[in-house]
């Protein structure tokens, strides 16, 4: 073994060449680069077997529909409930039996490179999947819940495949024709969900660039119409732009500046 360069082996790694008696016998190499890639490689089989355990989890209600004789189960979430500006959006997703994606958990938990490589995968792989977004002037007109649940119903009723059940986050949609399940912090709990989760927040998000492009003095590229410092500040000194809620209080404060 010690006639391998830690250059060969390192390629050994990369390119998945490694079995268990390789393994067996770099523990007994004793040059320290070869403990280095011996060790990052068991901290990443590790990460992988963690990552998938909690896939399984996270397939449970899935599993439990499916066992009911469920077939096509979607998973519905929502972004942009608490910002000040921006729309609400909501996205439900049917996957495929064969679906894995380790390390998809709830939107929030994910960096953006991590959202955005995920929205890639998702939306190549779906059985089906629906984007319904809801605008701030719509939002003023319903109240945020309202508008949040016409999302979420827009979402299910656009999908080309019907679902004959539904996984929700923590919000019931009683006028579903189809059965469902109410799941608080199911973004956490389901893959559908999830999945749902990481749709909607990278549309909206690509959203609140583009209107952050139009009226950039509230930094919406980075604040995504959330309530921070220079947000209020720039409230306090432009006054409400086109896209604010006007009917949250924060920015009625400051209507008419």
């Amino acid at each position: 073994m010690n006639t391998k360069s830690i250059a060969v082996i390192r390629q050994m790694f990369e390119h998945n060449e490694i079995t268990e008696e390789l393994i067996e016998q770099l523990k007994r190499d004793e040059r320290k680069g070869v403990q280095v890639l011996l060790h990052k490689y068991e901290k990443e089989k590790l990460k992988k077997e963690q990552q998938l355990a909690n896939f399984e989890e996270m397939l449970t209600y899935e599993k439990h529909a499916k066992n009911n004789g469920h077939q096509y189960i979607a998973g519905v979430d929502e972004a942009g409930r608490g910002p000040l500006a921006g729309p609400v959006v909501a996205a439900s997703v049917i996957l495929p039996d064969d679906f894995v994606l380790l390390g998809l958990n709830d939107s929030k938990q994910l960096t953006e490179k991590e959202r955005e490589n995920f929205f890639d995968i998702i939306i190549e792989q779906a059985v089906s999947y629906n984007v319904a977004v809801i605008s701030n002037e719509q939002i003023d007109h319903l109240n945020i819940l309202e508008a949040t649940k016409l999302a979420m119903y827009q979402a299910v009723d656009g999908l080309s495949q019907k679902p004959d059940h539904v996984l929700l986050d923590a919000v019931a949609l009683p006028q579903l024709t189809m059965s469902f399940d109410v799941i608080v912090k199911g973004d956490a709990k389901s893959i559908t969900i999830a999945a749902a989760s990481i749709l909607a927040k990278v549309t909206r998000d690509r959203l609140m660039r583009k209107i952050h492009n139009e009226y950039p003095m509230y930094d919406f590229n980075s604040n995504m119409g959330y309530g921070t410092k220079k947000h209020m500040e720039s409230l306090e000194r432009y006054g409400a732009s086109p896209y604010h809620r006007r009917s949250f209080a924060p920015v009625r404060k400051f209507i008419g500046q």
